[in-house]
């Protein structure tokens, strides 16, 4: 019997990209790598130019100058063969507030265009692994922070993508939600995706498989978060980001 092929391990690569929004330089020269098959973490507070790269990465906007390149197992792969194993996830969702959960996740397979086959057993798995299943006639209206954030993230993945692009998706959520969104991106991370993470919390960093500190669109610091403690010799991200920015 022979098994089916491993999904295809999508790394990117963002070479000293630079943008600028109207008067603002959101990007300047900033090189990240992000590795396949890893949970990254964007860290930094408003203004580092975590949105602004997050675009970049789901082909939104395009940089002034430098380059971002997507690799399919370990091959340089054009945007526009990638772009469908891509789902991004925007800080200010656009959901419909009169739509039930199970109205949206209807509206989304009609927009990715998915078979009974593969929607049913995806809709089923995603409403298990967020704990909505018997909210499903409610209105994204009527949700808690954090059953919309779910909500968002859900009709991101219906598309089963190799690519998660999530921008700030824990802001302003109480902490018990966090911590449940959190749990529910490691077991996306079994799947061994390629997740990137934007947040300005920075004991989330903590949380990722490699960190990579922004400021003012540069890049202050990038790695594994226990190494980059052991490195600098603190105890914390705060402690970290605070020295490499003279705070």
């Amino acid at each position: 019997m022979r098994s089916d092929p491993a999904p295809a391990a999508y790394g990117i690569a963002v070479d000293g990209v630079s943008k600028k929004m109207k008067q603002t330089q959101a990007l300047a020269g900033l090189s990240i790598d992000f590795a396949p098959r890893l949970m990254h973490g964007l860290i930094g507070p408003e203004g580092a130019g975590k949105t602004t790269l997050m675009r970049l990465l789901a082909g939104l906007l395009r940089p002034d100058s430098g380059t971002i390149r997507f690799l399919r197992d370990g091959t340089e792969a054009p945007f526009r063969e990638v772009r469908p194993v891509i789902a991004y996830m925007p800080q200010q969702q656009s959901l419909y507030a009169d739509l039930s959960i199970s109205e949206h996740l209807d509206f989304y397979r009609t927009l990715y265009g998915l078979s009974d086959a593969a929607f049913g057993p995806r809709r089923e798995e995603l409403l298990g692994i967020t704990r909505l299943a018997e909210f499903q006639k409610r209105p994204a209206g009527q949700l808690s922070g954090g059953m919309y954030k779910k909500l968002g993230l859900m009709c991101s993945l219906l598309s089963s993508p190799r690519i998660l692009l999530l921008d700030e998706p824990t802001n302003g959520v109480d902490p018990i939600s966090r911590r449940e969104f959190w749990d529910l991106l490691y077991r996306l991370h079994e799947q061994r995706i390629l997740i990137v993470v934007a947040t300005a919390y920075m004991d989330e960093a903590e949380r990722c498989g490699r960190a990579h500190l922004l400021q003012e669109g540069r890049l202050l610091a990038s790695g594994e978060p226990r190494d980059l403690l052991a490195q600098a010799g603190v105890g914390s991200i705060d402690e970290l980001f605070l020295l490499r920015t003279g705070g």
